[in-house]
């Protein structure tokens, strides 16, 4: 019987066990030009027990960037900064995705250099706030993309593709959940386009396939995957006929022979069964648990063939030995919740392993 501890062959890449960590947000790009430093590289070395490492969203322009002290793939500084950390965790024996994330709308002026303003599909305020250098402020309407302007945009993403590839990434993850741009352009509120990037579900899906199309085409299907949220109405999202909807964007992407789809799972069990059925290829699970963070139950649906591999977050930050707590069934380390964005190395680096 196969179980989550198993070698799996994730598009020719073999990985050592079926136990995936989820890209987490850590603020601390404390390096040149927002570049990852060493103690970023052990933080990723320290979890290369995983089968699978997607890193924090890394943005894949300027304009990209909708947090403080987050990472990019767009200059020559962060890519030899990333090269630390895929060493480091190559050496260790892991393989590591570098998540692709351009926030669009979620984000603030503040945070961008040079007068730049935070873009989206549509000049559709988000609700809520984010917090920037100054402090916590509300979102601003972001400045509608022009058609060459998301022309650019798909091509910021293949490029960083590249650079991931350059800085020794094994491949990356296009980021389609939580609100962020690709969503943005999924959902029936954020994107109010009546061209050919918006109305439809064709027309609103088109950007995410776009984007993988673009990332695939530069360093190969193989080396690419995508992860999705759907009916997640984080950051401020809406997403009408959400069945047809994401039977286009997979009916778009199957063809491009992707690595794998990451699903962040609603709380619609149905609707993740009804995916794992459309998508032809490997599927990794973020399963729904909330309000409590995924566990080791969670790796019975590998078992129950609702999910390839299952992607721990919360979990993970604060048990850098994961694989091997969930084989022994425990303990677990608990999250430090105040120590999860920015700081320094507690609540980092400094999670203990297993004794022995």
């Amino acid at each position: 019987m196969t179980t989550a501890f198993d070698a799996y062959d994730l598009a020719g890449t073999t990985l050592a066990n079926r136990i995936v960590m989820a890209p987490m947000t850590r603020s601390r790009a404390y390096g040149p030009g927002l570049s990852p430093t060493d103690m970023v590289a052990t933080y990723y070395a320290q979890r290369a027990g995983a089968g699978l490492i997607i890193t924090e969203g890394t943005q894949p322009s300027v304009i990209g960037q909708g947090y403080t002290n987050t990472p990019g793939l767009h200059s020559e500084e962060q890519i030899a900064g990333w090269r630390t950390v895929t060493d480091k965790v190559h050496a260790e024996g892991g393989v590591i995705f570098a998540q692709l994330m351009h926030t669009g709308r979620i984000g603030h002026p503040d945070i961008l250099p040079d007068g730049l303003h935070p873009v989206g599909p549509s000049a559709v305020k988000p609700a809520g706030q984010i917090f920037t250098h100054t402090g916590a402020q509300e979102f601003e309407t972001p400045r509608e993309l022009t058609t060459g302007e998301i022309e650019q945009t798909v091509a910021d993403f293949a490029e960083a593709a590249r650079n991931a590839v350059a800085a020794g990434f094994d491949g990356v993850e296009i980021h389609g959940a939580n609100g962020y741009l690709v969503q943005q352009f999924l959902s029936s509120s954020a994107n109010r386009r009546t061209d050919e990037w918006g109305g439809t579900v064709e027309g609103r899906s088109r950007f995410a396939i776009a984007v993988a199309a673009a990332a695939a085409a530069a360093i190969g299907g193989e080396r690419v995957g995508i992860r999705i949220s759907p009916a997640n109405p984080y950051n401020d999202m809406a997403e009408e006929r959400v069945d047809e909807l994401y039977t286009a964007l997979l009916g778009g992407l199957a063809p491009l022979g992707l690595a794998y789809l990451h699903v962040v799972e609603s709380p619609d069990r149905d609707l993740t069964r009804r995916l794992r059925a459309q998508w032809p290829g490997t599927l990794i699970l973020n399963p729904f648990t909330h309000p409590q963070p995924t566990g080791p139950e969670a790796l019975a649906l590998i078992d129950e063939g609702i999910a390839d591999l299952i992607s721990y977050g919360a979990l993970f930050l604060a048990n850098p030995d994961l694989p091997a707590r969930l084989a022994a069934g425990g303990p677990f380390n608990a999250m430090e919740r105040s120590t999860a964005f920015g700081g320094d190395h507690q609540g980092f680096i400094d999670y203990p392993a297993l004794a022995g």
